[in-house]
């Protein structure tokens, strides 16, 4: 849904009342657990901090969809949950007007024997401006004992005016990864009161 301007929070509540039950846009789920041999694939995978302590405030800060505060997107609601099937609305202010994209948690991220790892993907919903998934998570290199923050996504236009504008969203979502990662970045290096 795009918008001349930005929506009250009640129209913004009715928005994500009749995401509830759309489907998923797209088939089949859990596409970026692993890249893919062919179509459009995007990675960020930075470090935000060192040790169990950066990590746990990291996994906190993702639970939180804190990697969503970077100014020009909003998440609603907002803090919810992270458990999949959970309903969220993404709230996101371009290049003078605004956008309404519904998507669900899918799955958690699975670690294995004992690593330290957390996250979470979600696919868009029928009501999304694009189509695909994205993955969220942190982890510690097992080699550098950094914290390692990682987006991964694929997706397409699913609404006309994406693919008209398909330039402008490929550096929307470039620069969402990067401010994300910065946001992530700058919430360990507050300290740890900051999650």
């Amino acid at each position: 849904m795009f918008l001349a301007r930005r929506p009250s929070t009640r129209r913004i509540d009715r928005f994500l009342a009749a995401s509830q039950a759309l489907p998923l846009s797209y088939a089949p789920t859990g596409i970026v657990k692993e890249p893919p041999r062919t179509g459009r694939f995007d990675e960020e995978v930075v470090a935000i901090g060192r040790g169990q302590q950066d990590f746990e405030r990291a996994r906190a800060a993702l639970q939180a969809w804190q990697q969503f505060d970077i100014g020009w997107v909003e998440l609603w609601p907002p803090r919810a949950s992270v458990a999949a099937g959970t309903t969220v609305a993404v709230l996101i202010r371009h290049l003078g007007f605004w956008s309404l994209n519904g998507a669900r948690v899918l799955y958690d991220v699975q670690p294995s024997d004992g690593e330290a790892r957390f996250g979470y993907a979600y696919g868009t919903l029928t009501n999304h401006a694009e189509a695909g998934e994205e993955l969220f998570e942190v982890f510690i290199d097992p080699a550098s004992g950094a914290v390692m923050y990682r987006i991964r996504a694929i997706s397409w236009p699913h609404a006309a005016l994406t693919y008209i504008g398909q330039p402008i969203v490929r550096v929307l979502q470039a620069r969402f990864r990067r401010d994300s990662a910065a946001a992530m970045r700058a919430l360990l290096a507050a300290g740890p009161s900051s999650p």
